[in-house]
């Protein structure tokens, strides 16, 4: 079974462009190392029934920013670690680290790895 990094955070509305150019950089740059898949997503529908945590207040959502949601797919844990040691060191991603220069607050950013359960 495949193995999956998982984000979700906060992102200004104003930086959404900043965001999806970071995003596809970012994204190219996983796919040239393994990764299997990779994708972003910005929220359209964002209500849930009553008593269900919202990705909004998950991630203390202000008025003036959006969701993003967002997967890296790999063949397997080892393969998701090479993959992001491989990643890290790259120096086109150098300076996106940086937390002055990202376009949104890292601080508020969900992140975990995840053993594929069900694929359907």
């Amino acid at each position: 079974m495949n193995y999956v990094d998982g984000y979700v955070l906060p992102v200004p509305k104003k930086s959404i462009t900043a965001y999806r150019r970071m995003a596809a950089k970012a994204g190219k740059i996983w796919r040239e190392y393994g990764a299997l898949e990779y994708f972003e997503c910005v929220a359209e529908d964002l209500k849930v029934p009553k008593g269900l945590l919202t990705f909004s207040k998950m991630v203390q959502l202000k008025k003036d920013e959006t969701v993003i949601f967002a997967w890296i797919v790999f063949k397997s844990r080892a393969h998701r670690d090479r993959v992001n040691a491989q990643v890290m060191k790259d120096p086109r991603l150098s300076g996106d680290e940086d937390a002055k220069s990202m376009p949104f607050d890292m601080k508020r950013m969900a992140y975990g790895g995840f053993k594929v359960l069900v694929a359907a």
